[in-house]
């Protein structure tokens, strides 16, 4: 009798822990850099990069104050000048290829670049990498004309911007994973820049857990509909890798995953942290890799089976994208700073940072995360491994129902493993690792375990 009533106790007890537990943790070192964004600095890199005049993929490498070289030697020389309170931890280079004329939006051989600022992880035994992307080229209404001046302030001036803004503020700082900071080429002759980053880490096998898209982030108002909104970003999402193939397709459409997949546990991630930390700023989940028939530099990383996702403003100006600079019938067309809200840029900019600066302060996912399934059971087994690298606290369980989009529930343990109350049939169930300064890693799905 005594045994029997200590159960139902404890059933109670963690029942009532998964319908009530809400854990809001803000790491004090997250909410300084926070506030450090500013809407100035933002402001001075969209102008310094809409001088050059143009940033066509196809524009001048040589040229000492226009085109492509020029902006991209700017770029350059700005994250190296963030290197002297680095400690000799961040680097700068422009990682060039030769890209070939392919019939389509490239008619010549080019010199293509991106620019790769590094932050090195102070931890030796951690190997992880996450990106911040922004493209530096841009366009007029021909993507392949690179003459005429394409001023390029919101695509993608303003994902440059908010790289170089991390940059600055996060070098100041060490971190036990390695950040990226990049601002890549070639994205509108068809993402080439990121093509190539993307092939290159896959080929070097890179462990890259996160890649942080922005393109098209700093204006607040749409074209047709005149809605002006700066309180929401979007963040798309793919379902799951072009990679999910044969057994793994199989597994996940017997297991119900199709909403779980590396890049849509990397949005849920980023909508959580980034509404912890920025006030008046929703992110919106959108259930697509990109925006009806587009694509962006996310794309490529996804394509290799790394989790990317791509950040963009919530109602678009199309009078202000892919045009060439001029007022018809009292429109005032292309791409120009006037249109620009740097305080949304900020906002923006600061979602970024604060899920960064979490993600490489945490220790890596826990490992070899498993649900017990060799009988039918109505409560929910999970048990799990120590993460690889970094020092944990303890654990969240992650709960949702089949239906939310997000996590609902966050319950710590320090044990490893936890038995719920609850049907595997009926719920979702993830894993993070935490350390003592609250940083939780992304979350792992658990795998069938027998």
């Amino acid at each position: 009798m005594i045994n029997r009533k200590f159960l139902i106790i404890a059933f109670l007890l963690v029942a009532n822990a998964v319908s009530s537990q809400t854990i809001i943790n803000r790491d004090p070192a997250i909410e300084t850099m926070v506030k450090e964004v500013s809407a100035d600095s933002l402001k001075s890199y969209v102008n310094q990069m809409v001088s050059f005049g143009t940033r066509n993929t196809l524009s001048s490498t040589t040229h000492p104050t226009r085109g492509i070289g020029a902006a991209r030697k700017w770029v350059l020389n700005k994250f190296n000048s963030f290197s002297k309170d680095a400690k000799g931890r961040l680097s700068a280079i422009i990682d060039t290829t030769t890209y070939h004329a392919d019939g389509r939006r490239v008619d010549r051989s080019i010199n293509l670049g991106n620019v790769v600022a590094t932050l090195k992880g102070t931890d030796p035994a951690d190997n992880r990498i996450f990106i911040i992307t922004g493209h530096l080229d841009n366009m007029r209404s021909s993507p392949t004309d690179s003459i005429g001046d394409a001023p390029g302030a919101n695509d993608d001036a303003s994902g440059v911007a908010a790289a170089l803004e991390c940059a600055r503020i996060m070098s100041k700082r060490s971190f036990p994973a390695t950040i990226l900071f990049v601002a890549v080429s070639g994205e509108e002759q068809g993402l080439l820049g990121a093509g190539y980053m993307a092939n290159k880490a896959r080929s070097q096998n890179w462990n890259i857990e996160a890649v942080l898209n922005n393109d098209i982030m700093g204006s607040n108002n749409s074209s047709e509909t005149n809605i002006i909104d700066n309180t929401r970003i979007r963040v798309f999402s793919e379902a799951f890798s072009t990679q999910d193939t044969g057994r793994r397709a199989l597994t996940i459409r017997q297991l119900g995953l199709e909403n779980d997949g590396k890049a849509r546990q990397l949005a849920r991630y980023v909508k959580e942290v980034g509404e912890r930390y920025v006030e008046n700023l929703e992110v919106v989940m959108i259930y697509r890799n990109d925006r009806f028939l587009r694509g962006g530099d996310h794309t490529p990383f996804v394509d290799k089976g790394y989790a990317a996702v791509r950040f963009t403003e919530m109602n678009e100006n199309y009078f202000h994208q892919h045009q060439n600079v001029r007022t018809e019938n009292g429109i005032v067309y292309g791409d120009l700073p006037e249109f620009m809200d740097f305080e949304y840029l900020r906002k923006n900019t600061a979602m970024n940072l604060a899920n960064l600066a979490n993600l490489a302060k945490a220790t890596a996912m826990p490992d070899s995360v498993k649900i017990e399934v060799r009988r039918l059971s109505n409560y929910s087994f999970l048990k799990w491994q120590a993460p690889k690298a970094g020092k944990v606290k303890g654990y969240y369980v992650l709960v949702r129902e089949t239906t939310s989009p997000v996590w609902q529930r966050k319950i710590f343990t320090n044990q490893l493993e936890m038995q719920l109350p609850v049907s595997k049939d009926n719920y979702f169930f993830a894993v993070q690792a935490v350390n003592a300064d609250g940083n939780e890693s992304l979350p792992v799905v658990p795998a069938v375990g027998r």
